[in-house]
C-alpha cells in the first residue's frame, strides 16, 4: 500500500513538498510515478523515478519547478514542488510500477500496479 501526504493550500509561488511511504515489501524494485488530476481532467503523469534513484523523468508542464526524489532505506517518494502555480492545483497521486533494473520509467496510468490515495494540492493566485 502506498500513502501520501504534505498536501495544502499554498499562494502562488510558494513551496510544497509531498511524501509517499510504501507499506509493502521490495519498494526498492519498484519505479515511482507522481501523477495529478485536476477536477474534470484526467489523471496526467507528472515525475518518475527509477528503483535506484539515478535516473528521473518530468511532463514538460512541471520541469525545473518539481523534483522527485526517493530514499529506499525510508520506502517513501517525495516530490518537491517549487514555483507552485494556480494550474497546479489538482489531486495528486503516487504510484508504484514493478520494473526491472533497465526497463524505462512508465508515464502512464497503466504502466502503475499500485496507487496511493492521493492528496489534494491548491494554489491560490
Amino acid at each position: 500500500q502506498l500513502q501520501a501526504s504534505g498536501g495544502g493550500l499554498v499562494q502562488a509561488g510558494g513551496s510544497l513538498r509531498l511524501s509517499c511511504v510504501a507499506t509493502g515489501p521490495m519498494f526498492s524494485r519498484y519505479h515511482m510515478g507522481w501523477f495529478r488530476q485536476a477536477p474534470g481532467k484526467e489523471r496526467d503523469f507528472i515525475a518518475g523515478i527509477t528503483r535506484s534513484g539515478v535516473t528521473t523523468t518530468y511532463a514538460d508542464s512541471v520541469k525545473g519547478r518539481f523534483t522527485i526524489s526517493r530514499d529506499n532505506d525510508k520506502k517513501t517518494v517525495y516530490l518537491q514542488m517549487n514555483g507552485l502555480l494556480p494550474e497546479d492545483t489538482a489531486v495528486y497521486y503516487c504510484a508504484a510500477d514493478w520494473a526491472i533494473t533497465s526497463a524505462p520509467i512508465g508515464r502512464t496510468k497503466s504502466e502503475y500496479d499500485h496507487w496511493g490515495q492521493g492528496t489534494q494540492v491548491t494554489v491560490s493566485s
